[in-house]
């Protein structure tokens, strides 16, 4: 018999993890699988920014570990995952949203400043995903924020964002492959446009870009909700190695 709708969205007794919970996406994907009833682990590398969204979460009744995280350091990310074992003795969603942009011209770009994009953009969603896979579950999730710059340029010379984000879609595909049968883990991607939160709200050429949305409008945090967990859920059980556009139609152009 199949399930009602609102149970295959539904994340109660669920822990999920997200990285860079600290500030812009990583909020909104915390609050919105604690809406749905998981537990959280917030990792970020400034653990007194997490105060504001454990409060979010805690808010809607739902328990939250905070734990200081640089995730470019595997040993952290081994870390984080025991602290978060030891607090909730299981770990159900992963998501993979720490990352960081930069707009450098690539004929002036030093081979410091590309490397440490690359570092938490790619290497550190590779360590959180090996580090939570060691004890997921089948029926688990991971889940690996890139972006539409992944697909497509928006007038800022991003080589080194745009390089990491199509590279978190190949290690999403790859990760699939290896991970979704032999262990009943899916990994996906998400791929968020021109948004009124997160690093595009303070960009004035994300701004220049609009004309280029589909639906006419940045989007919200509302927005970004449903696809989390959609993705995190049971909704999403046949589903893996493909990356969700929320983009409002930019790549429809």
């Amino acid at each position: 018999m199949m399930a009602k709708a609102a149970e295959l969205f539904d994340l109660s007794g669920k822990v999920a993890v997200v990285t860079g919970a600290s500030s812009g996406l990583g909020v909104v994907f915390a609050e919105a699988l604690a809406a749905a009833g998981a537990d959280l682990v917030l990792a970020a590398r400034r653990e007194d920014a997490l105060a504001n969204t454990r409060n979010l979460v805690e808010a809607l009744g739902r328990r939250a570990l905070v734990h200081r995280t640089d995730v470019t350091d595997p040993q952290q990310c081994q870390a984080l995952v025991e602290a978060a074992m030891e607090k909730f003795g299981h770990i159900d969603v992963l998501v993979n949203n720490a990352g960081v942009a930069t707009a450098v011209p690539a004929a002036r770009e030093a081979p410091e400043e590309f490397l440490a994009v690359m570092d938490i953009n790619l290497n550190a969603t590779y360590w959180m995903a090996q580090s939570c896979a060691r004890v997921m579950q089948p029926g688990s999730s991971i889940i690996n924020v890139t972006s539409i710059v992944g697909y497509t340029t928006i007038a800022l010379p991003q080589a080194a964002y745009a390089s990491s984000k199509a590279a978190v879609v190949g290690l999403t595909r790859d990760l699939a492959a290896q991970w979704s049968g032999r262990k009943g883990i899916r990994v996906t991607g998400l791929a968020p446009g021109f948004m009124a939160v997160g690093m595009s709200r303070e960009n004035e050429k994300a701004e220049a870009q609009a004309h280029r949305i589909a639906l006419g409008r940045f989007g919200s945090a509302r927005d970004l909700a449903g696809p989390i967990i959609f993705l995190a859920s049971e909704a999403s059980a046949y589903v893996t190695g493909s990356v969700l556009m929320v983009d409002g139609g930019v790549l429809t152009a």
